[in-house]
């Protein structure tokens, strides 16, 4: 039977979510960044913290009413935490990415901007070929400023990663 309930997907959804909640919870004292990918992985996370927040103010608003902060809650605080998107720029990661962004507002939790990574704009290229890529990029880049983000940062690309502060 238990080697039935760890074979459970229940069982790694559930220390998933423990995990997911233990890192919100450091960010009291530290400064903690949750790298997701734009997928279903991190709805189902959001799903799982909205269901413990639902279950847990129902149990405890009879026991110590006002007195509980959820995983949820500290999420949607915009005083706690701080949600920044990043893409690329081009038309899939940022459309996936604007996906993430309407789901996140539906759990009420507003991003606070967009990091749109690796431009090539500040590049100075003549190739024809990155010419017509850059037009793209200039149209995704359009697209989050008008209409996606509220603070949008725009980091050129560089054939070196930086390293350090």
């Amino acid at each position: 039977m238990l080697r039935e309930d760890l074979e459970s997907p229940c069982t790694e959804e559930v220390a998933d979510f423990h995990a997911f909640s233990s890192i919100v919870a450091e960010a009291r004292d530290a400064f903690v960044v949750i790298d997701t990918a734009p997928t279903g992985h991190t709805l189902l996370l959001l799903d799982a913290t909205g269901a413990y927040h639902r279950q847990m103010t129902r149990q405890m608003e009879t026991v110590v009413p006002g007195r509980i902060v959820t995983p949820l809650m500290r999420l949607q605080d915009p005083d706690y935490t701080r949600v920044i998107l990043v893409s690329l720029p081009e038309t899939t990661p940022v459309s996936e990415a604007a996906m993430l962004q309407e789901d996140l507002r539906r759990a009420k939790i507003e991003p606070y901007g967009w990091v749109v990574n690796r431009t090539m704009s500040a590049s100075g290229t003549t190739d024809p070929l990155l010419q017509s890529r850059l037009a793209g990029e200039r149209a995704q880049i359009d697209r989050i400023k008008q209409q996606l983000a509220e603070r949008a940062y725009i980091l050129p690309f560089q054939a070196v990663p930086p390293v350090g502060i």
